[in-house]
């Protein structure tokens, strides 16, 4: 029988900082730094492959982003929960294990480290900021494109918040099924959409590159994929709230610290 929400509230009592808002510009730089850092490799790896054509294959293209939120939920996700994305961020909020009025912080903390990483890629590239850009595949229209999206999303948000809750929160292995699950969509999904699953990993080369063609499908499509793996999570596991998600959407610097004290 499964134990009742309450009761593993009672073991597992909720970070000592989780209201606490001195705590939360570490919470902002982290969604900065780690969003900064997803960008990077998963626009910098088709802007060097342009500069230095055969140096980056599409496999290693795609790959690279999967490995970069393995490592960064790895060493920031104690921290902010490493979203790194807006719609994940939504995700959470929608469940219940985040608070809302703390949604549009980590959104502009993640466009601004999207744009940072773009625009520093322009300058060590040499390449328009827009050949690392998420558009619709050669072959692709822009109504294909919004699908591949919204389904790539739905598996991602899907991964994340079933490693995030209850009895399928498994810790630091769900860094391990996030990555995995980024680069597995991105090898089918990338030449149709880009498979970018991020609103704001497309934002920040599309306003660096100032090409914002089809823009409106790496916001709709992403989306709607949050809005359909909520209420598929909220079929199969209820409602969220409980401590485990919490935790995990938002972190827990102090317990972090007290632990790194012990040491």
């Amino acid at each position: 029988m499964q134990t009742p929400r309450w009761i593993n509230d009672l073991r597992h009592p909720p970070p000592l900082d989780f209201h606490d808002g001195k705590q939360e510009w570490k919470r902002l730089l982290s969604e900065l730094v780690g969003t900064f850092f997803l960008v990077l490799v998963a626009a910098g790896a088709g802007m060097v492959m342009a500069q230095y054509p055969g140096t980056v294959t599409l496999q290693a293209a795609v790959v690279a982003p999967g490995l970069m939120v393995m490592a960064i939920i790895m060493f920031m996700g104690r921290v902010s929960g490493a979203h790194l994305n807006p719609g994940v961020s939504v995700a959470f909020a929608l469940r219940g294990d985040f608070p809302w009025y703390r949604v549009p912080g980590y959104v502009v903390m993640q466009l601004l480290g999207a744009i940072a990483a773009a625009g520093l890629l322009e300058v060590l590239t040499n390449q328009s900021a827009k050949v690392g850009g998420s558009y619709p595949g050669a072959s692709t229209s822009a109504v294909a494109a919004f699908a591949t999206e919204a389904v790539l999303t739905f598996g991602l948000v899907s991964v994340i918040l079933g490693t995030a809750s209850g009895a399928q929160n498994i810790g630091i292995i769900g860094a391990i099924g996030v990555g995995g699950y980024i680069a597995l969509a991105g090898l089918w999904g990338a030449p149709l959409s880009g498979a970018s699953m991020n609103s704001a990993r497309t934002f920040g080369p599309d306003l660096v590159g100032g090409d914002f063609s089809d823009f409106w499908v790496y916001v709709a499509g992403p989306f709607t994929g949050v809005f359909i793996a909520v209420g598929i999570a909220y079929l199969l596991r209820g409602s969220g709230g409980g401590m485990d998600g919490s935790e995990a959407a938002q972190g827990s610097i102090k317990t972090l610290i007290k632990d790194s004290e012990k040491k």
